[in-house]
Formats: structure tokens, sequence, C-alpha cells
């Protein structure tokens, strides 16, 4: 039977079960044989990472052929312009190529969310300001570089769901095994 392990994984974790510079890793957090990540998080960032013992399905979960969408809370430095969500919208042209079309929104800073240890960096003269942004890519850092790309430097990365696979209220650090879904 097939096991998926829906994991929030904090910041400063790195997405795998081994590291010989003795850094926290997912063993750290899930004690749970033969299951692997579906996809990854870089350290610098935090949230939902799905683990599975199914190779098929961590495949069609990470793979960008399968477009699987990926939803981020990502936290910027100042106030998004409209044209900047608009770029977001459209792609932006990256160094390896435009980024395909995502949706992005302002919204508040998220009901409930966790202190990060540590904590971003706060400076008195620069407001910050949230954007959900939804992607069907994958490539490395890529919400990080399209944030910058449009003049908005990513601070807090916080990914929410994947697919249809919701991080919903776990702790960093907490997770939960779910059935399967498609």
């Amino acid at each position: 039977m097939t096991r998926v392990l829906l994991l929030n994984k904090p910041f400063g974790v790195l997405t795998q079960f081994t590291d010989h510079a003795s850094r926290p890793t997912l063993k750290d957090y899930v004690d749970v044989p033969e299951v692997y990540a579906a996809g990854r998080l870089d350290k610098d960032s935090e949230g939902l990472l799905i683990l599975t013992d199914d190779g098929g399905l961590q495949h069609r979960l990470s793979h960008p052929k399968f477009g699987k969408e990926k939803t981020y809370w990502v936290q910027v430095e100042r106030e998004p312009t409209d044209e900047a969500l608009t770029a977001l919208r459209k792609g932006v042209q990256l160094k390896d190529g435009w980024t395909k079309k995502a949706r992005a929104h302002r919204i508040d800073e998220p009901d409930g969310l966790w202190p990060r240890d540590p904590p971003v960096r706060f400076r008195k003269a620069i407001p910050t300001a949230w954007i959900e942004l939804t992607i069907s890519e994958g490539r490395n850092r890529q919400v990080r570089r399209m944030t910058a790309a449009v003049g908005f430097p990513t601070l807090r990365l916080i990914r929410v769901a994947v697919g249809p696979y919701r991080l919903d209220s776990l702790a960093p650090g907490e997770w939960v095994e779910v059935p399967v879904r498609r």
C-alpha cells in the first residue's frame, strides 16, 4: 500500500535524509523507512513537503512535464506593484528562459503563521508584503528568482500546496500520513 506523508518542513532543514556536515535533515523529523521527498524545497524555504514510498507518484508530483501546481505564500520586500503582479502572471524572463504563466495576487499576512527561526530581517524604512503565487514548473529557486526579476526580492517563502495536497494546520516539523490523491 502506498504511503504519503505531508511534512511542514522548517526553515534551515535540508530536503534529504543524510548530510555529512551535521545540518538538520528530514531524518530529524520523519522516522518512517523507505519514504522519499517528491520534489525539493531549499533549506531557506518552509512548508509543504510530500514524502512517499511510491516512485511513480513521486515522479508525477515532482516532474515538470506533469504540470502539478505548487502554491506559495511569499513575503517580499516592499509593496508589489500591479505591473509586477501582471508580469508574474504572464511569465518573466530568467537566465534559463521564460517562466510559464502563474497566478499571483496580494494577500494579507496569512492567519496562524508561525514565527520563523531565525526571524526575517526587519528594516524600519522598508515595508514588506505578502503574495500568493501558484506556478506549474519547478526550476531551481524559481519563485525567488521570479520575484527578484520583477523588483521585489523574496524574504520568506512557504509552500502551502502541491497539486491536491495542502499544508493546512501542520506546525513546523509536524507530519501526517494521508491517503493518495490524484
